[in-house]
């Protein structure tokens, strides 16, 4: 079958290759699941794995087959399956369990090993083929009414995560009511961490750097938040036009941003952070304005990455009351698809070049 690899390290490795099929005897115990890969989602973390500056291949191979956000439909079972059947729509999720005893209860989003298992990052390959096996414990049945917008489950379960954390942490208050809430950024993390906000019923000011009307200030305008360009207003102007937020989502992948909005967070607040960064910025900080208001104002920062199956499902509760509250809101965050995995070479360019792009994904079949 066909496949797009790269090999480890190596910038601009990017290449289609054969690899044999897998198939469900692959698994032990009779659990195999084959699915045939109908979408693969991109991101930032694919575009710094192109680049080489992270990633592992698997035990055996010098190459790695890269996506790590999937949607396909179960094509074969083993015997021992029920918990799937031919035909279902699924997303799989991405962190295979280490060892340490986060790992081991399935909270393996919160391990606390050295070294990840993440297929297409790291040690395991991606989705980006025409077929991927798998255990049914690590695919999620998506529902038919969502298998336009199915690709994005895996991003939405990131931004679920961490609201859910925010939430779980406050419980240490007994009653949080936040009211009023930020998302930095305004790529696909940001727009589904508005979406998510939004339906639970918060007011929400999205920040971007492209000043409206553009495509992602429509979309927010849409579910009834309301956009910023931080050209025209910085989160000091914005917090003092609204108010402190009670909780910020961070998703710019701009670390600096980070110390602003500590600034502008709310008395009881939660930042939550979901941006992975490489690099070695320096800035200055005022770190004795920081720490006296966190310590006074009992704030609390936190981050997300990856996610547990528990997320995945949450994350389809919220799409599906998206899809019923706001129709097509999702369908318009897949703004580039590519066609075909022949089309590879399309992967780097919009990725790097297509500044208004959302969601660049890869319609495999």
């Amino acid at each position: 079958m066909k496949a797009v690899a790269i090999y480890p390290g190596v910038p601009d490795s990017l290449h289609l290759r054969e690899v044999a099929k897998p198939t469900v005897d692959t698994v032990a115990n009779g659990r195999g699941v084959l699915v045939k890969v109908l979408k693969v989602g991109l991101d930032g973390t694919d575009k710094e794995v192109i680049a080489g500056l992270y990633g592992k291949a698997p035990p055996g191979d010098d190459y790695l087959i890269i996506g790590h956000e999937s949607f396909g439909v179960v094509e074969e079972i083993g015997p021992n399956v029920t918990e799937l059947k031919v035909g279902d729509f699924v997303v799989a999720t991405v962190r295979r369990p280490g060892q340490s005893i986060y790992d081991l209860i399935g909270m393996y989003d919160m391990s606390t090993d050295e070294e990840y298992h993440e297929r297409g990052i790291n040690l395991l390959h991606g989705f980006m083929a025409e077929y991927y096996v798998d255990e049914p414990e690590y695919i999620v049945r998506v529902p038919p009414g969502l298998k336009e917008v199915g690709v994005l489950l895996e991003p939405a379960s990131v931004i679920e995560k961490g609201i859910t954390q925010a939430y779980e942490i406050q419980r240490r208050m007994r009653v949080w009511r936040p009211r009023r809430a930020a998302v930095l950024g305004a790529g696909t993390i940001g727009l589904l961490a508005t979406m998510s906000l939004r339906m639970r019923g918060l007011e929400v000011c999205t920040f971007a750097r492209s000043k409206p009307p553009n495509r992602k200030s429509d979309l927010v305008d849409a579910i009834g938040g309301c956009y910023h360009s931080t050209q025209d207003i910085t989160l000091a102007e914005a917090s003092e036009d609204h108010g402190n937020f009670d909780l910020i989502f961070e998703a710019t992948g701009y670390a600096p941003i980070v110390f602003e909005a500590m600034n502008v967070l709310a008395k009881d607040g939660v930042l939550v952070l979901s941006s992975v960064t490489g690099g070695g910025r320096t800035i200055e900080v005022p770190a004795d304005s920081i720490n006296l208001g966190f310590v006074l104002g009992n704030k609390v920062v936190v981050g997300t990455v990856n996610a547990n199956r528990e997320y995945f499902e949450t994350g389809i509760k919220d799409m599906a009351q998206c899809e019923f509250q706001w129709s097509g809101w999702l369908s318009r965050l897949l703004t580039h698809g590519i066609d075909g995995l022949e089309s590879y070479g399309e992967i780097v360019r919009l990725l790097t070049e297509a500044r208004d792009a959302i969601k660049v994904f890869v319609k495999v079949a």
